[in-house]
């Protein structure tokens, strides 16, 4: 078994072809950049092998950032994300900063050579100075989505308008208050309320001094027993007053 593997190994091997798309990305800082290396297996025998992730500096030197094996789903570190999707690996780089800008490439390692690299072709990755906003830049607003600030406009026009009904009202009501006070209070007093005039008939009792003639003096001795005589008045029936129509 040994030996059929050793033979045919390399054949195998020829027949696999490491691609890597899309061939360069511009992307500012901050933001994550996406690759894609395809493994075309034909006579795929299934044997083991892993994908690693290179970045080429200066053209000479290769470092190796990130590698999964054929039947891992997934792996993460801080700065990169692989993920197995069976037909092809997707390469993630993560929170981009303008040192991340380089040529990155995939190499495939096999079982029976575990010491060789196929590699695949190369993506640029171009990392530019994050967008600086302006002051007076206001942030775009999200599709279907309104903004606070619009939200805050609604909700103050509400309470302005629910301000000044209630002042409207208030002052309706005070001008009415003020009315009804400088009526006369017999308009503002009810029918039925009014005062009725009373007739009653009274009787009064008073004392009536009759004097004698002082012309015909007539001697104290012959004067008689002064006497008191009294007299009732009777005033006539006093009639209601009633206002004129």
């Amino acid at each position: 078994l040994c030996a059929i593997l050793l033979c045919c190994g390399p054949m195998l091997t020829c027949c696999r072809r490491v691609t890597i798309f899309p061939a360069v990305v511009t992307l500012p800082e901050g933001d994550k950049a996406t690759f894609f290396c395809n493994i075309s297996m034909e006579n795929d025998s299934g044997s083991e092998y892993s994908l690693n992730w290179y970045k080429e500096t200066n053209h000479s030197q290769n470092q190796k950032t990130a590698e999964i094996s054929r039947y891992k789903p997934m792996t993460e570190t801080e700065k990169y994300r692989l993920i197995n999707h069976t037909a092809f690996f997707e390469i993630e780089i993560l929170n981009l900063h303008q040192n991340d800008s380089g040529s990155y490439y995939c190499g495939l390692i096999t079982f029976f050579e575990p010491d060789k690299v196929m590699e695949s072709n190369r993506s640029q990755l171009i990392v530019t100075a994050a967008p600086q906003m302006n002051a007076t830049d206001e942030p775009e607003m999200e599709e279907g989505n309104p903004s606070e600030h619009v939200k805050a406009m609604l909700l103050g026009i509400l309470l302005l308008a629910g301000v000044a009904v209630l002042l409207i009202f208030g002052y309706l009501i005070s001008m009415y208050r003020r009315g009804d006070v400088q009526k006369p209070l017999s308009e503002n007093m009810p029918a039925e309320e009014k005062p009725s005039v009373v007739s009653i008939s009274t009787v009064d009792y008073g004392v009536l001094e009759f004097q004698r003639d002082q012309h015909s003096p007539v001697p104290p001795k012959a004067w008689p027993v002064e006497q008191t005589e009294y007299a009732t008045i009777i005033f006539p029936e006093e009639k209601p007053l009633t206002p004129e129509r």
